[in-house]
């Protein structure tokens, strides 16, 4: 007979991983509480708690091996864990284990329901160990099955890409992607700061992550690696590649961010490899403008010429880069051409600095006239919204006094969550488009106040700028620039053909009290008061 001292010393092992695998096991909490109490009823004596958060699919988990080391150095001659997989997933540290048991210096394994000595049937134990590696095997296989299946589908398989989310609302396998409600528009704000040519990626993050508060779904900040990434990934124009590198492509269901054309262009302004291309020029309106014919971009390219008299004159032309169309019959334009054609449009949409300012007062007193209205209406909405609330609180208290049943709860609960989200929306609005709208339109009347002359005396980057501003798809053909005007500045052009003629009618418009006819006549004239 044993002497007490001689009984066997036990490590109790616990370990739960958060893959797939282990997301029916018992927590490692709930493992120790367990086989603690089976250890008392065994009587046996448990030398340490040894506990790891990581999958046993393959070799190399820390806290396993150093307990396999001080089992043979003595320091234990058993284990205790919940089941047998607990311990190994994969046929090496299957196999140490059974070598272990087979020497002997593994005396006993005992798991919540079932012991294991080393003279037992080997068989059993490497039947069980074999089932939970192979279970890896079909688990893995399973997955990447399901993952292509849903590739084929039209679904990007794995973790959503920044401005995406997985609908919630769906069952496992089936969760397609829908637009993050948060950081959809911010990405695409991102793109639409790379399209104008006048950033850099590192400089756009910067003004996301400070500026706008763009953070991940984490609630980390963006890497710079990511800017990249997403700005060279086809995801955002709807298509995928599943694997990464397999070359099988995918026509992604979800919703483009950008167009194909808006991805190609970026793509040119990154260069090769996503990394930004050397300039050798800045070049004002490059990456701005569009061939009219093949609808391939317009590069531009510096000329410099010396004269036998040793005069040098630098000229700037711009062409089609025939990227669509080698046969493209376009011609180069110089810059001047292009200038002198944008300064017509500015000059058409130019007004006075005295009818700005008249123009800003009528709309800021407007603003004060409606703000009684607006407030009334928010009062309004403001009430509905807390009606709202209080039925919500009403109903959980409903609940909890079991006067309605769970079906019913969660029918009015869904109405009145509908209604809650709607109201707030409208409170929002309410408060917000009215001021929002006042500030574009003094963005725009000070565009069209100083727009031409910034234009002249400007920097290459202004002038850049101020292109951009006036519209979208620049195209240029047979040496004719036309630009999809922005509403706002059509309207201001009507607005400027009216102003010059009141002004040209109470020349010299300098006077002070020239001034005040003017602003007078700005008051009496309908097309004035209405634009």
């Amino acid at each position: 007979m044993k002497m007490e001292n001689t009984k066997p010393k036990y490590f109790l092992y616990a370990r739960k991983s958060s893959e797939a695998e282990d997301r029916q096991i018992a927590s490692i909490d709930s493992q120790i509480a367990e086989l603690t109490q089976v250890a008392k009823k065994n009587r046996i004596q448990i030398v340490d708690i040894l506990s790891e958060s990581q999958s046993a699919k393959a070799p190399g988990r820390p806290v396993f091996n150093k307990m396999i080391e001080r089992i043979s150095r003595g320091e234990a001659q058993g284990i205790i864990c919940w089941k047998l997989d607990r311990l190994a997933r994969n046929p090496i540290d299957g196999g140490q284990i059974s070598w272990l048991l087979q020497r002997g210096i593994l005396e006993h394994i005992q798991t919540y329901e079932k012991s294991y000595y080393p003279s037992d049937n080997v068989l059993m134990m490497s039947v069980e160990f074999g089932m939970a590696n192979q279970f890896i095997i079909d688990l893995s296989l399973n997955t990447k099955r399901g993952l292509k299946t849903k590739a084929e589908r039209g679904w990007y398989p794995v973790f959503a890409m920044l401005g995406y989310i997985n609908n919630s609302l769906k069952k496992k396998g089936e969760k397609e992607l829908i637009c993050d409600p948060e950081r959809f528009h911010l990405v695409r704000k991102m793109f639409d700061l790379m399209l104008t040519d006048n950033y850099s990626p590192p400089q756009i993050l910067k003004i996301a992550t400070e500026e706008w508060r763009l953070l991940n779904r984490n609630g980390k900040r963006i890497a710079r690696s990511t800017i990249y990434r997403i700005f060279t990934d086809p995801f955002y124009y709807g298509v995928f590649e599943y694997p990464k590198g397999s070359g099988n492509w995918y026509q992604g269901k979800h919703k483009p961010m950008i167009s194909e054309k808006e991805y190609d262009r970026i793509q040119l302004l990154l260069g090769r490899k996503g990394k930004p291309r050397p300039k050798k020029h800045i070049f004002s309106f490059r990456g701005l403008i569009f061939c009219g014919e093949c609808g391939a971009m317009v590069t531009a390219e510096e000329k410099i010429k010396k004269q036998k008299n040793g005069n040098v004159h630098r000229y700037i032309y711009y062409h089609c880069t025939k990227r669509k169309n080698p046969n493209c019959s376009q011609k180069v334009v110089r810059e001047e051409e292009i200038e002198n054609q944008i300064m017509n449009i500015l000059e058409r949409i130019e007004i006075p600095p005295e009818f700005c300012k008249w123009a800003i007062e009528q709309l800021k007193t407007e603003h004060e006239k409606e703000q009684v209205d607006r407030n009334i209406i928010l009062s309004t909405q403001q009430r509905s919204y807390n009606t709202c609330i209080q039925k919500l609180d009403n109903l959980i208290d409903m609940r909890a006094s079991n006067l309605i049943t769970e079906e019913e709860f969660l029918r009015k609960k869904s109405q009145l969550t509908k209604e809650k989200i709607k109201l707030h929306e409208l409170l929002n609005d309410t408060d917000s488009r009215v001021d929002n709208w006042i500030e574009r339109a003094e963005e725009v009347f000070h565009f069209a106040e100083n727009a031409r002359t910034t234009f002249q005396k400007g920097t290459l980057e202004a002038k850049r700028q101020i292109l951009a501003a006036l519209g979208s798809n620049s195209l240029l053909k047979d040496g004719k620039l036309s630009i999809n005007v922005e509403k706002p500045i059509i309207l201001m052009e009507e607005v400027a053909k009216g102003v010059k003629e009141l002004n040209e009618r109470l020349e010299p418009p300098q006077t002070v009290e020239n001034t005040g006819t003017l602003e007078e006549k700005y008051s009496q004239s309908p097309m004035m008061l209405r634009r």
